[in-house]
């Protein structure tokens, strides 16, 4: 597989897309009944 490279605003958007999977997974840890995240 070869390496991808992106620059300005399509590496940021990437990055977003990807702190936003991160977020969608981890959100359901917080509060009272958080769950492990694996």
């Amino acid at each position: 597989m070869a390496k991808m490279i992106a620059f300005d605003q399509e590496a940021r958007d990437a990055l977003r897309r990807g702190v936003s999977k991160l977020t969608q997974a981890v959100k359901v840890t917080l509060g009272p009944r958080g769950r492990n995240v694996i």
